[in-house]
């Protein structure tokens, strides 16, 4: 008798898992069915309590949600695309649901027993439910949750979380629809951009290639990094100084030390140094007139002989041991 009494004991708790392995397959069944036509499934608290049902042979991933502006759930609204973007492309990839997960959105306009149930105050709350039976069960059958701390995650993040926390299974590929209405921008703009370079070159192209615009730009250039523009600008350093007498100076003192306004003086000498130069080498070599040409000749050196004498004075200023000197600047 004892042993009749265990034969049927035991008879009873394989049929009792036999039905419950049935009942986890219907629902799956079901459910496949209806995330065939739309997914993530829109769930209400009845079909959210029968998905979730222990035992189940499969993975639920369900975001719980507030869409009504009421809520005033800003994050909730960012997320959504993301989520049926991530629903949509495992869905279509794993056509036989070999990966046996299944989508799934709770509002919580047809959700709120069971927000209360859970004891949530804020959403979006996303919860990925594994298998309690079958060949991928877990132990712990408490959902795991995503943390929106960091803010909406993107559908890449969601997916590789998934695919991190379902092992041992297939992972469709996560594919974005083409953005037709970027792709129409970016022609749009190209075609555009095109029209206008055609349209304008033969007024453009010959100030871009004029020599004596380069030479400007190039001198300009050249004049502002030999000056110490760019020293001025990584040290950040003064305009000007005061001379400890009431007054201020121009010139900071030592050749690792500079003024701003002292950058400005420099450059202009330079310049007109090289203005100087430019003017003996090209414009008075062209001038019919000798005579003119010895006058020029001579004020132009004069001024190249003057700034040079006033720029080693410069030099002295910063290293009182400098040894040349011309006049008028001893």
């Amino acid at each position: 008798m004892r042993f009749l009494s265990t034969l049927a004991s035991g008879c009873a708790l394989v049929a009792s898992a036999f039905a419950a392995e049935e009942t986890s397959q219907q629902r799956f069944a079901q459910f496949t069915r209806i995330s065939r036509l739309t997914t993530p499934i829109q769930l209400n608290d009845a079909s959210y309590k029968s998905l979730t049902a222990s035992p189940r042979d499969y993975a639920v991933a369900i975001v719980l949600t507030a869409q009504e502006s009421r809520f005033g759930c800003q994050l909730c609204r960012d997320f959504k695309p993301e989520w049926e973007l991530v629903s949509q492309s495992w869905t279509k990839g794993d056509r036989r649901q070999e990966s046996r997960l299944l989508f799934g959105v709770l509002d919580f306009t047809e959700g709120r027993d069971t927000f209360l149930s859970l004891g949530l105050q804020t959403a979006p709350v996303l919860m990925l439910f594994p298998p309690t039976t079958g060949p991928h069960a877990v132990a712990s059958v408490e959902p795991i949750r995503y943390d929106f701390n960091t803010g909406s995650p993107s559908a890449e993040q969601v997916h590789a979380w998934l695919t991190r926390n379902l092992p041992d299974r297939p992972h469709p590929e996560l594919k974005r629809p083409i953005n037709w209405l970027k792709w129409a921008s970016v022609l749009t703009f190209l075609a555009g951009a095109v029209t206008v370079t055609v349209s304008a070159a033969p007024y453009v192209l010959p100030i871009i290639q004029s020599r004596n615009l380069w030479a400007a730009g190039s001198m300009i250039a050249i004049l502002l990094f030999t000056s110490g523009h760019m020293f001025n600008h990584i040290r950040k350093v003064p305009y000007v100084a005061g001379d400890g007498k009431g007054g201020i100076t121009y010139f900071a003192g030592g050749f690792q030390s500079q003024l701003g306004l002292e950058t400005q003086i420099i450059a202009a000498m330079y310049g007109l140094l090289s203005f100087c130069t430019i003017a003996l080498a090209t414009k008075v070599p062209r001038m019919t007139n000798s005579k003119s040409q010895s006058v020029v000749v001579l004020v132009w050196g004069a001024i190249m002989f003057f700034m040079f004498s006033f720029l080693l004075s410069v030099f002295r200023i910063k290293n009182a041991s400098y040894p040349f000197s011309l006049p008028p600047f001893m």
